[in-house]
């Protein structure tokens, strides 16, 4: 990433990730990433915002000698995740005065992580400020989006809040800021579906305590930076918000035909209907789409066939992660096809204990389906249109 300077004497100095295509050896990355990283140069002290990954090292480096920095006095800390905090002992290496600035959970997740010594530490508490001359850094506690040590930085001066994992986006791109356009959009979702979701309760309180700042710049740790913090901003409070769409996601796999032939009929009986359908076929999909789905739906229905006597292995993966990111989800249901028998449905149903949801009676038949489970299929489609309209989802 070339050096940009973002505002008077603030500098974006990380780096992009073209080619990395997988994050936490979990989560695909179809457009790449950024480790963004910030130089801040007051009248009497500079801080560095958060370090990138270590495998981007050298690029860090090479963009604080451009800017000719010859002293860091603070390395803020926001957020321990290697990624951001991986390159800390090089810095610290590189410039000896340096202090690490961060929260006490931070400091103590830094020290476990990266085997930092105590004395490199200097502590802040929630809302405390520190000046650098010209500039003053207000610090704001945000545990649980996504982890317990998050904290922000707003720089009163400028008018920036420096957000690390908040309100970021897996997006390798050349544009510093990010235009208001759908693939930003896109790519902040997917983030937020991934990553934020199952902190939804926490994201709701944050967005309150930021609410009466003045932003004019929002700079995340990854993808591009918002000029207009109003676009991510709203976008978020959509997202955690408790309303839903007339949406069904419908996660299926078929082994040979059965549940195919099924899942293509209910699909087709619910677009009848009038409401949205999002299909996933787990032996081919990207799981991230599926999440940013979820973001909105009110309704899943998972499909599957039965293998010895329980979901598809593939199936089994997609719930757990469904259970695991929490989203508003309002109703569920499943369908599926058995040879001999098994106990699908409650397997399928105890995995789902994280949702607060209403299970709609499941459409389970035996063999290819003949014309009475087709009809079954149909009477599942009247429930769930009955269910939205009844809790005011269109």
């Amino acid at each position: 990433m070339a050096v940009r300077e973002i505002k008077t004497d603030i500098y974006s100095v990380g780096a992009i990730d073209w080619d990395r295509r997988l994050f936490d050896e979990l989560i695909p990355l179809p457009d790449g990433t950024s480790y963004n990283s910030y130089v801040i140069k007051g009248s009497e002290k500079i801080a560095l915002i958060d370090t990138v990954d270590p495998t981007k090292e050298y690029e860090l480096i090479r963009n604080l000698e451009k800017i000719d920095i010859k002293s860091i006095d603070y390395v803020i800390s926001h957020h321990a995740e290697q990624d951001h905090s991986g390159t800390i002992p090089k810095i610290l290496e590189l410039y000896p005065k340096a202090k690490v600035l961060t929260n006490p959970k931070c400091k103590d997740m830094l020290i476990d992580l990266l085997l930092l010594p105590e004395d490199k530490f200097i502590i802040v508490n929630d809302m405390e400020t520190v000046s650098l001359g010209n500039k003053t850094l207000e610090f704001i506690f945000a545990p649980w989006v996504h982890w317990p040590e998050t904290m922000f930085t707003y720089v009163k001066e400028d008018k920036i809040l420096f957000t690390c994992d908040f309100l970021g986006s897996h997006l390798a791109t050349s544009n510093v800021f990010a235009p208001d356009e759908p693939k930003v959009y896109e790519s902040a979702k997917r983030y937020y579906a991934e990553i934020m979701m199952p902190f939804r309760t926490s994201i709701k309180k944050h967005l309150e305590r930021i609410k009466g700042l003045q932003i004019e710049l929002v700079a995340p740790s990854h993808g591009p930076i918002y000029l207009n913090s109003d676009f991510i901003i709203n976008a978020y409070k959509e997202w955690v918000s408790d309303e839903v769409k007339n949406e069904v996601v419908i996660p299926f796999i078929s082994m040979h035909g059965s549940t195919k032939k099924m899942a293509e009929h209910f699909m087709n009986a619910l677009i009848e209907k009038g409401i949205t359908v999002k299909p996933f076929n787990l032996s081919q999909t990207d799981i991230g789409e599926m999440a940013m789905a979820l973001v909105d739906a009110a309704t899943i229905v998972i499909t599957s066939p039965t293998v010895l006597v329980g979901p598809h292995p593939n199936v089994v993966y997609a719930t757990y992660l469904v259970n695991a990111l929490r989203p508003k989800l309002k109703f569920a249901s499943v369908i599926g096809s058995y040879g001999w028998g098994g106990k699908m449905i409650e397997l399928l149903k105890g995995m789902l204990t994280n949702l607060k949801l209403e299970i709609i009676e499941p459409v389970i038949i035996k063999g290819f389906p003949r014309e009475h489970d087709l009809k079954a299929l149909e009477r599942l489609a009247d429930d769930i249109l009955k269910k939205h309209k009844e809790n005011k989802i269109v």
